[in-house]
């Protein structure tokens, strides 16, 4: 009795050993910090860079580029982080996220928000020079550099 219970304790552990922690529902949690700066007059852009760095181990530099419409005026300059909801890569991150977004700043600008893509969300906050004031309607589009 004593062989059977070390035998099945050793193939649970090398089972274990075999599939991926994305198989057992394992998450990680991922940051971004970033850089981006922009204008806008009705039509609302900017662009930008950073780097999504995971708990995992997984790290990715990126390109941010943001557009949409709405009733703005403004330029600004933003440094910041961001806080992804728990994924289980990082390959979940890169795509296009939804974002509505009200501001009101002058000289020393401020910016925080929420973006969804899917089941997938990022709340973002930063800091930096310039004036914007309105509301805009957009995308969020985060790809991966080379």
């Amino acid at each position: 009795m004593k062989r059977f219970w070390q035998t099945t304790a050793l193939a649970t552990l090398l089972g274990g050993c075999m599939f991926p922690a994305s198989a057992y529902g394992a998450s990680t949690k991922c940051t971004l910090r970033f850089a981006l700066q922009g204008w806008s007059a009705f039509y609302k852009t900017a662009s930008g860079t950073g780097t999504i760095t995971c708990d995992n181990g997984q790290k990715a530099h990126i390109k941010i580029r943001t557009k949409g419409g709405g009733l703005t005026v403004g330029k600004t300059r933003i440094e910041g982080r961001g806080s992804f909801s728990d994924v289980s890569s990082i390959d979940e991150l890169f795509g296009s996220y939804a974002s509505a977004d009200a501001s009101a700043g002058a000289v020393n600008a401020a910016d925080a928000k929420v973006v969804t893509k899917g089941e997938v969300s990022l709340a973002l906050s930063g800091t930096g020079k310039g004036w914007d004031i309105g509301i805009s309607f957009g995308e969020f589009v985060i790809t991966k550099t080379k």
